[in-house]
């Protein structure tokens, strides 16, 4: 009997996966899966395969029709298009916080709408972005609106968010889960500081999550659009003002998966791949 056959979507910026996501490549051998990278732009055969996995598919953002376009067309699909249609738009935070997750306040302010900067702390970024890509951080008092602007001339729309603080001292909080499983913890330290010149160099370090930020994660993989549990999905979360977690983002689409930081993780990942074979 032929064995399965697994794509490991990519882009050709990392033709042959991001370090971390080869982990899996072993782990899923061993239970008896080919599996390989395919940049997703490629013109592949993607009915070649039983299984086409989105992994560092990060230049979508550039291109989301495009994507959702070639995410509309593979057959068999983890995670499957609506769920990557729903997600890769941030305007998705709102539909969270209506159903009583708690959330960043976020305002949304779309191409031609009036801008009005915020007196306190915030952050400014297009709702279609991945990566900390057109973020920037202001300071109290600091006026965001030619920043805001260049993005909304584009015809981007716009999210500000009041900066948490306490993720400067405590970082981001992922946590991964597998087809619906908890699967551990990575913390991300703090992204939008002056010393770090470049966001793919944050550090990332194991972590044990709280109860309390296992529940934000149980509320918000519970509104997302899809009948099944997720292959995969991570849970951002930090502390509020309050110190309670509150979510940042929710990333079901393309999100680095900190295998390397939680003894096995590959494997259970690897697990979950060929449970959906």
């Amino acid at each position: 009997m032929a064995r399965p056959r697994v794509a490991l979507a990519t882009f050709d910026g990392l033709p042959e996966l991001y370090e971390d996501d080869r982990l899996v490549l072993g782990p899923l051998a061993e239970l008896g899966v080919d599996a390989s990278p395919v940049v997703w732009n490629s013109g592949a055969d993607w009915s070649a395969y039983d299984l086409v996995v989105v992994r560092s598919t990060w230049d979508y953002t550039l291109r989301r029709d495009d994507f959702l376009d070639w995410a509309s067309r593979v057959p068999r699909l983890a995670n499957p298009l609506e769920v990557l249609a729903w997600n890769t738009d941030k305007r998705y935070l709102a539909e969270l916080a209506a159903a009583g997750v708690p959330v960043v306040p976020t305002t949304f302010v779309a191409p031609g709408e009036p801008y009005a900067p915020p007196a306190y702390e915030h952050v400014v970024k297009p709702t279609i972005s991945a990566g900390a890509r057109d973020t920037r951080r202001f300071a109290a008092g600091e006026d965001s609106t030619a920043p805001a602007l260049a993005l909304l001339e584009a015809g981007r729309t716009v999210m500000v968010q009041p900066y948490q603080a306490a993720v400067d001292e405590t970082g981001e909080t992922a946590l991964l889960s597998f087809l619906g499983e908890h699967s551990h913890a990575a913390r991300k330290a703090p992204v939008l500081v002056p010393s770090l010149s470049d966001p793919n160099d944050v550090e990332i370090s194991a972590r044990e999550a709280s109860p309390a930020e296992l529940e934000v994660a149980r509320a918000a993989l519970a509104c997302v659009p899809s009948a099944d549990p997720l292959l995969y999905a991570r849970v951002d979360v930090v502390p509020g003002p309050d110190g309670q977690p509150v979510l940042m983002e929710l990333e079901v689409t393309e999100p680095c998966l900190f295998l390397s930081q939680a003894p096995g993780a590959a494997d259970r990942f690897a697990a979950a791949v060929r449970s959906l074979l």
